[in-house]
C-alpha cells in the first residue's frame, strides 16, 4: 500500500474538446480566480490555472476526441514507485512518459502519476466557492473495486458518503483535493467531473450563469451545471474551507 503522505499534491484536470478549449479556459479561470500559464504539449493542449496566492491545483487539457470530463494527477516524489503500486493494485499503464505516466484504474478511470515540485499551499476560496473535489462516476459492477483501489493507492481516510451511492476519500490536511466515488444507477460507461464546495449554492450558480454556464438539474445536495464548453460539473453545499457538509440544525 502507498502511504497517504506519499501523495504530496494533487491536480484536478478540466478536460474539454479542443475546439472549445478557449471557452473552457475563460470560464474556469474566472470561477477559480486564476490566470493561465503558457501552453505546453505537442499541440499546446495543456495549461495550468495559476491562483493569486497558494500553489496551483487545477490544470486544463484540450482533448481531440469525446466531450471531455475530468481526471486526477497525483504528484509524488517517486513516480516509478506509485506506478508500480498502482499496477499491483490492478491499474494498467496507458502511456509511459519520461518522468510521468498515464494510467487506467481497474474500473476504467484515467489518471496520471506526476512528479511533485514542492507544492504545499492550497489556493484561497474565491467568491464563496472552491474547486476541491474530483468525482469519479462508477458503474455499479465496478464500484467496490474502485473504492478499494483508490483507498489503497492513496492511503487517504476512506469514508461512506452522505448517501449510499457515495464514498469519500479525504486527504491529509493541506492537500487541495478530495476524491468522491459515485455509484451510477446503471452499468453504463463511467466518467468523472469536477465539484465545487459553495458557501451559498444559489449565489455561486448565479455568478456562474453570468459567466456563461447553464443549469442542468438539482440533486439532493448539489446542483448540476454545464460550462460554456459543454462539460458538466456540480455545485455542492459543502464548506469551502473544510470540504465537509454543514452541521445539522
Amino acid at each position: 500500500m502507498v502511504r497517504g503522505e506519499a501523495i504530496r499534491w494533487a491536480y484536478a484536470f478540466v478536460d474539454r474538446p479542443a475546439e472549445r478549449f478557449g471557452q473552457a479556459c475563460d470560464f474556469w479561470t474566472a470561477v477559480t480566480g486564476t490566470k493561465l500559464s503558457g501552453s505546453r504539449g505537442e499541440r499546446d493542449e495543456f495549461v495550468t490555472l495559476l491562483p493569486d496566492g497558494g500553489d496551483a491545483c487545477v490544470k486544463a487539457q484540450g482533448v481531440e476526441e469525446g466531450v471531455g470530463g475530468a481526471h486526477l494527477d497525483l504528484a509524488v516524489e517517486d513516480v516509478s514507485a506509485l506506478v508500480d503500486t498502482a499496477v499491483r493494485l490492478g491499474a494498467e499503464v496507458v502511456a509511459p512518459h519520461d518522468g510521468w505516466a498515464v494510467l487506467r484504474s481497474p474500473g476504467g478511470r484515467l489518471f496520471c502519476a506526476v512528479p511533485w515540485h514542492g507544492e504545499s499551499v492550497r489556493p484561497p476560496v474565491v467568491e464563496g466557492s472552491r474547486l476541491d473535489q474530483v468525482c469519479l462516476d462508477v458503474a455499479p459492477a465496478a464500484f467496490a473495486t474502485e473504492v478499494a483501489f483508490w483507498t489503497d493507492l492513496t492511503g487517504w481516510e476512506s469514508l461512506p458518503g452522505s448517501l449510499p451511492e457515495f464514498h469519500v476519500l479525504k486527504p491529509p490536511a493541506g492537500l487541495p483535493l478530495r476524491i468522491l466515488l459515485q455509484r451510477l444507477d446503471t452499468d453504463r460507461p463511467g466518467s468523472a467531473h469536477l465539484d465545487l464546495a459553495c458557501a451559498d449554492v444559489d449565489a455561486v450558480r448565479a455568478r456562474h450563469e453570468d459567466l456563461g454556464a447553464t443549469f442542468v438539474a438539482h440533486g439532493a445536495r448539489w446542483t448540476v451545471m454545464r460550462d460554456p464548453a459543454g462539460g458538466t460539473y456540480c455545485l455542492t453545499g459543502r464548506d469551502p474551507e473544510t470540504g465537509g457538509l454543514p452541521a445539522a440544525g
